[in-house]
């Protein structure tokens, strides 16, 4: 019989919002195909959060906890999850697609000799065989896939799965023991510094993304307005990130992050095929551009030809009303 393991992020000692999704989706497929299910978290002192997940309805939560883990390292992280997957048994493994999950899974894909199917954005199971879709050609069409190796590998594209809460469900904890060696630290993130006003891109909801028809850096404060309004995030496309105006990590598209909001407003973005790469899984699209014939209309949910130095200001204002009654 088979056994899923899923990998849980968590930073600062907190799951991730990516870890709930990836736990409640392995759940859900593990109930789907007859299957046993763990999760696995890494890191420092880790024990002290895995109850969380039965929320989710999970029942066992494997850890593997060492102070060297409280930063996160490519190496040793991949190594540990390997080694735990063959110590369990476990042949089907799944993880987010996130910067860290991106990083890991072809390692982890590498020494387990698995087949990997990355960023998914669905999987199911039908007579214990698993298909699983993914984009291809810049996010233009999506293939289904089956993976015939003995072990298989999934990723999941962050905040297009859901977190589905469980009532009546405990986790149990068990420590696993992974011998670790200083080359196994060979590459590890010595800081992370997170602005605590500033929202991930490819975890909020809410994503208000500027591209050049801002004109200027100077009015970038158009989109970080209107995303504070709305609780979202601020992100940029590749041009004007090329441009200096903003920083790589606020870059949606196919060479920066992939973002699946219930809520997308691309503001004086033309709609260029590496950012629709970037973005074209949220559920609700808004383009503002002047022109009418941007492509980025071909794909929006509702467009609004104006100039968006014009209509920013009006909007974001609007919705303050709105929001406040």
């Amino acid at each position: 019989m088979s056994k899923i393991l899923a990998f849980v992020e968590s930073r600062e000692n907190k799951i991730k919002n990516s870890g709930f999704e990836t736990a409640s989706t392995a759940l859900k497929l593990a109930n789907d195909i007859g299957s046993d299910i763990e999760v696995l978290l890494i890191g420092n002192n880790v024990s002290s959060i895995a109850g969380e997940l039965g929320a989710y309805g999970i029942k066992k939560v494997v850890v593997s906890e060492d102070a060297k883990l409280e930063n996160y390292s490519t190496t040793a992280y991949s190594k540990i999850l390997a080694e735990t997957a063959k110590l369990r048994g476990a042949d089907i493994i799944i993880l987010s697609a996130s910067a860290m999950g991106k990083d890991i899974s072809p390692r982890v894909s590498a020494k387990l000799e698995a087949g990997l199917v990355a960023d998914c954005t669905e999987i199911s199971a039908e007579d214990g065989n698993i298909t699983a879709t993914r984009p291809v050609y810049a996010g233009k069409a999506f293939i289904d896939v089956k993976v015939t190796s003995p072990v298989k590998i999934f990723t999941l594209r962050p905040n297009v799965f859901k977190a589905v809460k469980i009532d009546g469900v405990s986790a149990e904890t068990e420590k696993v023991d992974i011998s670790l060696s200083e080359t196994d630290f060979a590459v590890q993130v010595k800081e992370v510094v997170v602005s605590n006003e500033k929202l991930d891109v490819t975890e909020a909801d809410v994503v208000v993304s500027g591209g050049r028809g801002l004109k200027g850096p100077e009015n970038f404060y158009l989109v970080e307005d209107l995303a504070k309004v709305l609780g979202g995030a601020a992100g940029a496309s590749r041009a004007i990130v090329d441009a200096g105006w903003r920083p790589h990590s606020d870059q949606v598209g196919q060479t920066g992050k992939t973002v699946s909001p219930s809520l997308y407003i691309a503001v004086g973005i033309s709609g260029a095929i590496q950012h629709l790469a970037g973005m074209s899984s949220s559920k609700c699209i808004v383009a503002i551009n002047k022109d009418k014939d941007a492509p980025i209309f071909q794909i929006a949910d509702y467009g609004i030809v104006a100039d968006a130095l014009e209509i920013m200001p009006a909007l974001t204002e609007e919705f303050k009303k709105v929001l406040s009654n």
